[in-house]
C-alpha cells in the first residue's frame, strides 16, 4: 500500500492544535438572550417546558440584565406579558406597557446594554393572533398601524433595535416610516424576514401566553417547504429598509441561513427557538445527551451556516463556558 500523502488527522491530534485551526468561533457578544417580562414585583416563575428560563417582573429582569452584561452577552430581546389583553392589542403600544416599563428600568441600571424588542401582537390580543382579526383572518394593513405604533413606543422607551416578528406584508416599511417621522431614525430594524409556521414554537407559547384561540398562523407565517419564497421575503424586507434580517427557527433552516449569508451583505441573525432548546434539555434530563456538548455543537452549526447573531436561550451557560 502506498504511504498516505495527505494526513488531515495531524491537525486533530491535540486540543491545542484543534483550537488553532478551528474555522468557526463563538463569542458571547454574538448572543442575544430572550426575556419574558410579566406584571408584579419579585416574580420569577420558571417556564415548565423551558427549564432555566423564567417569566420575570420588571425588577427581576433588571437584575437579569446586569448579569447578562457582566457575562459579555451581546444583548437581550424583550417579550411582554400584559396585565390585560384585548382585541386591539392596546398593551403592545401603550406608553406604560410592560415592555416599555422594562426598557426604561433596564436603561437606568445598565445604560450600555443593547436592548432589542419583539414587535408583535400575539401576546397582547385576546384571541392570540398577531393582528386585527376580521372574521377569522388577520387584516394585514390595519395590523401595520399597530406594529408601527408599537415599534415607535419601544424606541421612545429606550430600545436600540426593534424586531417585527408578525410576517405581515409591508411591516418593515410602515415601521421605518413611523420611526423616522418621530425622530428615531437611529433605531435599527431587525426583521424576522423568514419566519416559518413551525412546530418548534410550542414551548414559547407557554412562556409568552400567546397560543391562538382559534385556527393557526399558517396564513401569515411561512410554509416550511418554501426556500425560494424565504429569500424573496428577505429581499423585500431589505428593500423596505431592514438593517438586519433573521431566519427563524435556526436548526431546521440552516440551508437558508447559508443562502442568505451568501446572497445578502447585511448582518444575519438566527433564532434558536424554544422547541430547539426544550428538545435538547429534555434529552439532557433523560441522560441521552451531554448538555454542554449539545449546546455548543448546535450553536456552532448556526454560526457556521452564516449567522453572526444568535438569539438563544443558551446565552448565559454558553457565555460562561466560553469565558
Amino acid at each position: 500500500m502506498p504511504f498516505p500523502i495527505h494526513r488531515p488527522r495531524r491537525l486533530r491530534t491535540s486540543a491545542a492544535i484543534r483550537s488553532l485551526v478551528r474555522e468557526t468561533r463563538l463569542d458571547p457578544a454574538q448572543f442575544v438572550l430572550p426575556l419574558f417580562v410579566c406584571p408584579g414585583e419579585g416574580v420569577k416563575r420558571e417556564i415548565g417546558s423551558m427549564p432555566g428560563n423564567y417569566q420575570m417582573s420588571v425588577d427581576q429582569v433588571v437584575e437579569e440584565c446586569a448579569e447578562v452584561q457582566s457575562l459579555g452577552i451581546g444583548g437581550v430581546i424583550l417579550f411582554g406579558l400584559p396585565e390585560e389583553k384585548d382585541e386591539i392589542a392596546s398593551g403592545a403600544y401603550a406608553d406604560d406597557g410592560i415592555v416599555q416599563r422594562a426598557l426604561r428600568a433596564i436603561r437606568r441600571e445598565t445604560p450600555n446594554l443593547l436592548l432589542m424588542t419583539d414587535v408583535c401582537n400575539c401576546e397582547y390580543t385576546s384571541h392570540g393572533h398577531c393582528g386585527f382579526v376580521q372574521g377569522e383572518d388577520v387584516d394585514n394593513d390595519t395590523t401595520l398601524e399597530w406594529l408601527a405604533k408599537t415599534a415607535t413606543s419601544h424606541a421612545r422607551a429606550g430600545a436600540d433595535i426593534v424586531a417585527p416578528s408578525d410576517m405581515m406584508d409591508g411591516r418593515v416599511s410602515a415601521i421605518r416610516r413611523c420611526l423616522d417621522a418621530n425622530g428615531f431614525e437611529k433605531t435599527a430594524v431587525l426583521a424576522y424576514a423568514a419566519k416559518f409556521a413551525s412546530v418548534f414554537y410550542g414551548p414559547f407559547r407557554e412562556a409568552a401566553d400567546s397560543t391562538p384561540q382559534f385556527g393557526d398562523r399558517r396564513s401569515y407565517q411561512m410554509d416550511p417547504a418554501n426556500g425560494r419564497e424565504a429569500l424573496k421575503e428577505i429581499e423585500l424586507d431589505l428593500e423596505e429598509g431592514a438593517d438586519m434580517i433573521m431566519v427563524k427557527p435556526a436548526l431546521p433552516y440552516l440551508d437558508l441561513i447559508r443562502q442568505a449569508r451568501d446572497r445578502y451583505n447585511v448582518p444575519i441573525a438566527a433564532y434558536q427557538v424554544s422547541g430547539e432548546y426544550s428538545m435538547i434539555m429534555a434529552a439532557v434530563r433523560n441522560g441521552w445527551l451531554d448538555c454542554e456538548r449539545a449546546m455548543m455543537e448546535t450553536l456552532t452549526s448556526i454560526a457556521r451556516a452564516g449567522a453572526g447573531i444568535i438569539l438563544t436561550y443558551f446565552s448565559k451557560p454558553a457565555a460562561r463556558l466560553l469565558g
